[in-house]
């Protein structure tokens, strides 16, 4: 251990893989350290005794759920934008040869009290029940004004400019209704929270192309995708990866002390009395505590069923979002659900997620939103974490500290900090023009 590296990354979380595999691609000398006997840190994947031992602190769930292995229930579900950052992050790196994904079936929203698919495409709006006959065309010219919308070709810019009217004013020139106006901030867009109504209009029109563009990819009836297995498969891919640049993954090793130098800059990292030099420090804020602050609570429950959610037309894999308005609440509300389909769980059974910022100390009552939604449980877990940000200043110590992982069942707010701190660690843009293709192979 002895060894001098560039990089020691700490925890196998997935932002941590990601960052680890992104530097040994470019040439750089990562050790990465996980103080746990298993990959993935908070984002790991359980099987059914290891769930059963974390939330009802029994060795052995009952027979009657089917055998454990046949289980991999992710702590951190979220699908991938077939299109999007994640996706060619994984490409960039190669890491696509040692995973396969599979399309989502479905990707609906909670409006006006009840699930609805989420339209997308000028012809979706106009057969969507979400809105009456003018709103649909009305939705419709909206659908098609941000489809035909390319940044170099002002003629599809109907007189507008996107970098300066903020979201709110464009949407009023096609006249849309509140109900509208929220399932496409929130469930086309991905914005958790309002604030993009008052922010130009070009980063939600961007938002919605990409998710136009991703469902069109594998004509399924979502634009997500979603690894075989689940994600507990990436901390294990990229670890394969690391080890073909050279890279070393170390687990199981206790402490993980980060060592700095008089002036508080990173030196090194000690465990088992042995020091690994390094100029750099990558890790989750648990290394770290006294380099982080708390920003919230995230609530979540699990669930264990033998039926698709209900009134998502059978979808084997699915998410619902429930946006804030809909619900009284100040963030939006998840529900992600995938099965047997995607060898998560045993024949028949369907394992669902519920989660949302915290607004309470009760994740019972508050989750209830998205619990109601799920029909008949098998079994059903609570769960409250704590959710916290760097507030250390890098250039000074070297050390890059993801953020906790949010409620949202989507990549997107996790690959934006991953491809920050890449920015921050190397001074560069990381280049995302890949060919999407390249992950396609597998996802039939």
């Amino acid at each position: 251990m002895d060894e001098e590296y560039e990089v020691i990354v700490l925890g196998t979380g997935l932002k941590e893989c990601i960052l680890s595999g992104l530097l040994s691609v470019d040439g750089i000398k990562v050790l990465h350290m996980d103080r746990n006997d298993y990959y993935g840190g908070e984002s790991t994947s359980l099987n059914l005794n290891q769930l059963w031992k974390k939330f009802r602190g029994e060795d052995k769930a009952p027979a009657h759920l089917g055998s454990s292995r046949d289980y991999n229930v992710d702590m951190m579900p979220k699908f991938m934008m077939a299109n999007g950052k994640l996706v060619r992050v994984l490409i960039h790196t190669d890491v696509t040869k040692y995973l396969s994904f599979k399309a989502v079936d479905g990707s609906y929203v909670f409006v006006k009290g009840k699930v609805q698919k989420v339209p997308a495409t000028p012809m979706e709006a106009l057969k969507s029940p979400l809105m009456g006959i003018f709103e649909k065309r009305r939705a419709g010219k909206f659908f098609s004004y941000v489809q035909e919308y390319d940044e170099k070709d002002p003629k599809t810019h109907d007189g507008v400019d996107l970098k300066r009217v903020t979201t709110k004013e464009l949407i009023a020139k096609f006249g849309l209704d509140e109900n509208t106006i929220d399932f496409i901030g929130h469930a086309v867009a991905l914005h958790s929270n309002d604030s993009h109504l008052h922010q130009p209009a070009y980063d939600t029109v961007m938002r919605m192309k990409l998710y136009a563009e991703s469902l069109a990819r594998f004509q399924g009836g979502s634009p997500y995708i979603y690894p075989l297995y689940g994600l507990g498969e990436l901390p294990q891919a990229f670890a394969r990866l690391s080890a073909v640049y050279g890279g070393t993954y170390m687990l199981n090793k206790p402490e993980c002390k980060v060592e700095f130098d008089e002036e508080g800059k990173v030196m090194g990292v000690t465990s088992e009395g042995e020091t690994a030099k390094c100029k750099k420090v990558v890790c989750d804020p648990s290394y770290l505590p006294n380099k982080v602050r708390k920003i919230g609570k995230v609530a979540r429950a699990i669930a264990i069923m033998s039926h698709p959610i209900p009134n998502t037309n059978d979808s084997h894999s699915v998410q619902v979002i429930l946006p804030q308005k809909q619900l009284g609440r100040k963030s939006d509300m998840y529900v992600f659900c995938c099965s047997y389909s995607h060898n998560v769980a045993p024949k028949g059974k369907f394992i669902a997620f519920v989660s949302t910022d915290a607004e309470t100390d009760n994740p019972q009552t508050e989750l209830k939103p998205g619990i109601d939604l799920l029909g008949q449980v098998d079994e059903l877990f609570f769960d409250i974490y704590d959710r916290y940000e760097p507030v250390n200043e890098p250039t000074l110590d070297n050390c890059f500290i993801s953020t906790s992982y949010d409620a949202t069942t989507h990549f997107d707010t996790t690959v934006v900090d991953v491809l920050n701190m890449y920015k921050l660690i190397t001074g560069k843009e990381l280049d995302l023009s890949v060919d999407l293709n390249a992950a396609s192979a597998a996802e039939e």
